[in-house]
């Protein structure tokens, strides 16, 4: 393994986005703090009494904000780097090119997972963290704040441990899965070390009903923080987070760790774009609360699979054939559901009528949002990316409020039409 730095101190960490990777382009960077206090409308950026359109501003770029990630002391820019695609749509060489773009644009997070790259395949597993480690053996790696995920339960995905019929967030699966991500990604150390998905039973990728028949025994959540102390008090975890959880979820992982005196969770990543926002909304925005549990979103999909980019719109273009969505059969299958193309057609009206691009009008509602702490932006070329950080950077910040006003009234009409 290659030599690395110890992990920072709380002091250090705070100046980290201020000393990123030497790059070729050095916006001035600036810590947001205003989502330490929430309290917020969707029409409440600004306000005007014009009847006519005011048509978002795309001006100079701007530089990227930096935000704290829940109690920890992980300053994240807004953007992280996704990159389920490096090992299966993207070559070594491709993923290290955006990798040096990412981080000469301002972004300083990498998320990344031991199931990647997607679709999961045994053939392919694993390849995703060799190519960030192959890159990381060039960097500072005190710079890079690197995201991983461990899988939750599973009967399908055995192969991801040495001998195991079934995936559990148990203390073996759990140690067994942080030594294979340190040796695949080339580090010493994990700065934020997420649970997929849950060990219990829970509605999952697209599915809003919970069935009670499917509750099954799981791993008491005691457990699972226990174990993940000793990887902590090892130094080769720093901080814990959740995905694709729930509300009940959350606030066990933090009443336990109260009442045991074990680590707190510091970070949810969930699905959350402008297709799919209910799940988040109605009560998980109550929960991560900065004067609540104060738990940071880092928002996945928040393009909403490409979808929203308007290219599978039309399904003979150049652009859909490529899309994974049709490159994998029943991936993402949500984003096809009619609903979801039609309040798609609707969003890219919308974008259009105030003089954005469709990526910009969903990249700029997810930036907004005040409990979103980073979006994590996958792209399969640098071209994408590139499109991406400049919605970012160059689109009015905030949106204005005529556009938010429109947001909200698709929204009336279309809640979350890609669930099923």
């Amino acid at each position: 393994m290659a030599s690395t730095s110890s992990p920072l101190t709380s002091s250090s960490l705070v100046r980290a986005p201020f000393s990123c990777i030497t790059t070729t382009r050095t916006p001035s960077r600036r810590i947001s703090t205003r989502r330490l206090e929430w309290g917020f409308s969707p029409s409440s950026t600004s306000t005007s009494n014009k009847t006519t359109t005011v048509r978002a501003q795309r001006g100079p770029a701007s530089a990227l904000e930096y935000r704290k990630l829940g109690d920890s002391d992980l300053v994240l820019s807004e953007i992280t780097l996704g990159t389920m695609t490096f090992g299966e749509q993207n070559t070594e060489k491709e993923a290290h090119e955006m990798l040096v773009y990412a981080f000469e644009q301002g972004i300083n997070a990498i998320d990344t997972a031991e199931a990647y790259p997607i679709p999961m395949r045994k053939e392919t597993q694993g390849r995703t963290d060799l190519y960030i480690g192959s890159w990381l053996k060039s960097q500072p790696r005190d710079k890079v704040i690197l995201a991983t995920k461990i899988c939750g339960y599973s009967e399908r995905s055995s192969y991801l441990r040495e001998n195991a019929n079934v995936l559990r967030v148990d203390a073996a699966n759990i140690k067994e899965s942080v030594e294979k991500s340190l040796k695949r990604l080339n580090t010493d150390y994990i700065d934020l070390l997420q649970i997929h998905w849950p060990d219990r039973y829970v509605a999952l990728f697209g599915q809003y009903s919970y069935d009670p028949s499917k509750w099954r025994p799981s791993v008491p959540v005691v457990e699972q923080l226990r174990a993940f102390q000793e990887l902590i008090d090892e130094g080769k975890v720093r901080y814990l987070g959740v995905s694709n959880e729930t509300s009940y979820g959350v606030m066990e992982f933090v009443h336990t760790a109260k009442v045991e005196g074990l680590p707190k969770i510091v970070s949810i990543q969930n699905n959350y774009s402008l297709l799919i926002r209910c799940k988040f909304e109605i009560d998980l925005v109550e929960v991560c609360h900065p004067n609540n549990c104060n738990i940071g979103l880092l928002a996945y999909s928040p393009l909403a699979g490409g979808s929203l980019s308007g290219k599978y719109l039309d399904v003979q273009s150049e652009a859909a054939r490529k899309g994974r969505l049709n490159l994998f059969p029943g991936y993402m299958e949500r984003y096809n559901k009619s609903l979801a193309k039609e309040a798609t057609s609707k969003y890219i009206e919308l974008a259009k009528k105030h003089g954005l691009t469709p990526v910009q009008l969903a990249l700029g509602f997810a930036r907004d949002r005040p409990f979103v702490t980073s979006s994590i932006i996958g792209a399969t070329s640098v071209e994408q990316l590139k499109e991406d950080i400049d919605a970012f950077l160059t689109t009015e910040r905030p949106l204005p409020s005529e556009v938010m006003t429109d947001i909200e009234s698709v929204f009336n009409r279309y809640r979350d039409p890609a669930a099923f």
